[in-house]
């Protein structure tokens, strides 16, 4: 790999996800891969994330080219597919999970919680989703 040699090249690495705990097959799962612990979990002010949607049946995902570096991963269960995280008084209706599976108590996991390091080895991670309602 030359490229990676050079000076000033951004070395790069893969990441393999794994989902388990998924309760159906129904909508689609929506994954936030992120290195800022602003835009943790929700991805929505980071142009740098990698999001994917992918069908509620895939259990694997696998994403090249990530710089080396901490990153965190959310992923919701969006069974409606209408690109949201459902609620009831707060309280999440649909699926989700993080990254490095972290005890879930009052609202999401901080970024640190979740965190993993992306470097030469290629990295997995099996993302448990959980349900509340």
């Amino acid at each position: 790999m030359v490229v990676a040699s050079l000076p000033g090249a951004t070395q790069t690495g893969s990441l393999d996800i794994g989902i388990d705990k998924v309760r159906s097959t129904k909508g689609v799962l929506r994954i936030c891969l992120t290195a800022d612990p602003k835009n943790f979990p929700g991805c929505i002010d980071d142009a740098r994330a990698v999001t994917r949607t992918v069908p509620a049946s895939d259990r694997n995902v696998r994403i090249d080219g990530l710089p080396y570096g901490g990153y965190a991963i959310a992923i919701i269960h969006d069974e409606n597919n209408n690109a949201k995280l459902d609620t009831f008084l707060g309280v999440p209706r649909e699926g989700f999970g993080f990254s490095r599976n972290p005890v879930i108590r009052f609202g999401p996991p901080n970024f640190t919680a979740a965190e993993f390091d992306v470097g030469a080895t290629p990295d997995r991670q099996l993302v448990k989703m959980r349900y509340l309602l």
